[in-house]
């Protein structure tokens, strides 16, 4: 029987190409989004046409309790939950003096929040099967901040400590949790940036290039991979060198 990974966010951009390789590597994917259903649905059928499997569920992982009933139908469904992916992802950037309350807790209940709910309700199905990979998706941004996402850099180290507090707490269960930090990668957001600003942040990365979306979603695969059974706790950064 395949193994069931879900990937929360999966519609889109890092998501999207995380989605399709677990796809690749044998996985049932569920791609679940919250408001990108035509893109959600057209992942599922790419994925099938090329022999894999998948199906879609749409859920705001910042809601507790509609979190509760997607883990819920995706073990009743599926009859096993393997691999958690923390994906799902927004930015509300702004200085710290301007920055509304909303905008605020609306990046923390999505980033860093829904990644507690989602594996607060996956970690009871992988304690009984004694087994289990969650890799939460963080970012560079989480570790050396950046101005004008204060939000968005809270979020992101708190995944890190997020990560690591689940790791030590359910490590003797044979359940690893990991954390992937991504640099620039080029995405949808990116490609919006003014040349200047691209120019600014390639002058940051010894590589001296974006990442792509690939790039994260392969560390995603090594991460969930069957042979990779004595890594939990870590940071792994995608980033071009950025963080050294």
């Amino acid at each position: 029987m395949s193994k069931v990974a879900v990937v929360t966010g999966g519609a889109r951009g890092i998501g999207k190409a995380i989605a399709r390789r677990l796809a690749s590597d044998g996985m049932k994917v569920i791609i679940n989004y919250n408001g990108s259903a035509d893109q959600a649905e057209a992942l599922k059928k790419e994925i099938e046409e090329n022999g894999g499997e998948a199906s879609t569920y749409q859920c705001n992982v910042a809601d507790f309790t509609a979190c509760e009933a997607f883990i819920s139908e995706v073990i009743k469904t599926e009859g096993s939950l393997d691999v958690l992916v923390n994906n799902a992802g927004i930015t509300r950037d702004n200085l710290l003096m301007k920055m509304s309350e909303a905008d605020f807790d609306e990046v923390i209940n999505t980033n860093l929040k829904g990644a507690f709910n989602t594996t607060r309700f996956t970690v009871r199905q992988m304690l009984k099967q004694r087994s289990g990979r969650i890799i939460n998706i963080s970012s560079v941004v989480g570790e050396t901040g950046n101005a004008g996402q204060a939000n968005y850099a809270a979020s992101k180290a708190g995944v890190i400590g997020l990560t690591k507090a689940t790791a030590r707490e359910v490590a003797s269960r044979g359940i690893l949790v990991n954390a992937v930090a991504p640099g620039f990668i080029s995405t949808d957001m990116t490609e919006e940036l003014s040349d200047k600003v691209k120019e600014a942040t390639l002058s940051q990365i010894p590589l001296g290039t974006y990442g792509s979306p690939e790039d994260v979603a392969g560390v995603i695969s090594f991460l969930a991979a069957d042979e990779t059974k004595y890594i939990t706790g870590q940071v792994l950064n995608v980033d071009g060198g950025m963080v050294i």
